[in-house]
């Protein structure tokens, strides 16, 4: 907590657009538990919002530079002593072992550790890097930033990782636009030299960009593991590990696209179960019946979280459901064509989204 604010103070002492740091304390006092208050800020969480609502048809327009121009500002900033400085990429081959050793094993990701490994850019001085920045964790209003938000993961840095987080394909949510489903890497890496920035070519970008595609897809293998191994029972936590292919579809896209390309044409198609010998209604139909259930009697009948999780419970079960269809693998299939699979089972409107 005290990193996080010193952060936060250091970037509104310069003029960035962050919440004001009212108290914050890393003992048990006067929380009860480390923690911080910051001054309200005003505006909009929420990316389908930012994405689609009118109201924030300016800021569409406007935040592709913005977060330039933040960026430059924060990593032009002086890294205060003690910050952790860490090499990601060799963090996320310690997470992969670690996950190997419980069988838990992405051809993918191996590749993409591989090739990233094989062709790193060159070492910049660390800055200050935010760590997540993205569309969720900022404040804005009609005209534009308000506010950068969740600091969390502050830490000393390459100044390429928060512009490369920033183009990650998950955090565009389905928009089309490369940076946060907004605007052109072009239009961001113009703003953030104009502003001060380093010189951060597309490629470079590129190499990032890579990066952040794979943490997120450990993040969320960690994520599916906390529900499997017991220590978070959760059905949002679960429906999270079927989300690894659509990472592992994207690291494809980037590194073997002719090969994803050829597997788009060759991916399964569901078909209708009709016969069981265990009579009607057969599983299937039995998933449907529970699926229509939440999403017609207890969706439109709650709010915050528990909708939240009854909507998670039923593409849960939507994707049961496709499992069914499809049936096993056929044995002998290239790489891309078993994560083609997956992808049609877990969520086969991912092959229509905007590439990476």
């Amino acid at each position: 907590m005290g990193r996080e604010a010193q952060a936060l103070r250091l970037a509104l002492a310069a003029g960035l657009a962050v919440p004001e740091v009212l108290v914050s304390s890393d003992s048990a006092e006067p929380f009860g538990t480390p923690g911080l208050v910051m001054r309200r800020v005003g505006g909009e969480t929420i990316a389908r919002r930012i994405l689609r609502d009118d109201l924030y048809a300016p800021a569409r327009s406007a935040l592709s530079g913005q977060l330039g121009r933040f960026a430059a500002g924060l990593h032009a900033l002086p890294v205060p002593a003690g910050f952790p400085e860490h090499d990601p990429l060799t963090q996320l081959q310690v997470t992969l072992g670690e996950f190997g050793e419980l069988g838990q094993v992405s051809e993918v990701f191996e590749l993409a550790v591989r090739e990233l490994a094989a062709s790193r850019p060159a070492h910049r001085e660390p800055v200050i890097v935010h760590g997540d920045l993205r569309l969720g964790n900022l404040i804005v209003a009609p005209s534009g930033l308000a506010a950068v938000i969740d600091w969390e993961l502050v830490h000393a840095g390459n100044p390429a990782e928060d512009l490369g987080w920033l183009c990650v394909k998950a955090w565009r949510f389905g928009a089309a636009g490369a940076v946060a489903g907004l605007g052109s890497r072009e239009e961001l890496l113009t703003a953030y030299r104009t502003a001060g920035g380093a010189a951060i070519g597309l490629d470079e970008l590129r190499w990032w960009e890579i990066l952040g595609t794979l943490r997120w897809g450990v993040i969320c293998l960690t994520q599916a593991w906390a529900h499997l191994s017991g220590a978070h029972r959760s059905v949002e936590l679960a429906a999270i590990g079927r989300r690894v292919c659509e990472q592992e579809w994207d690291l494809l896209g980037y590194l073997r696209p002719e090969a994803a390309a050829r597997a788009v044409a060759r991916r399964p198609q569901p078909g209708q179960l009709t016969d069981s010998p265990y009579g009607r209604p057969t599983a299937r139909e039995l998933l449907d019946a529970v699926r229509e259930f939440l999403t017609s009697e207890v969706m439109p009948g709650t709010s915050g979280q528990l909708a939240f999780h009854a909507r998670v419970a039923a593409n849960a079960l939507a994707i049961v459901s496709r499992e069914l269809d499809l049936g096993p693998l056929p044995a002998g299939l290239e790489l891309a064509d078993v994560v083609a699979a997956r992808l049609a089972v877990a969520n086969p409107r991912y092959f229509d989204a905007p590439k990476p």
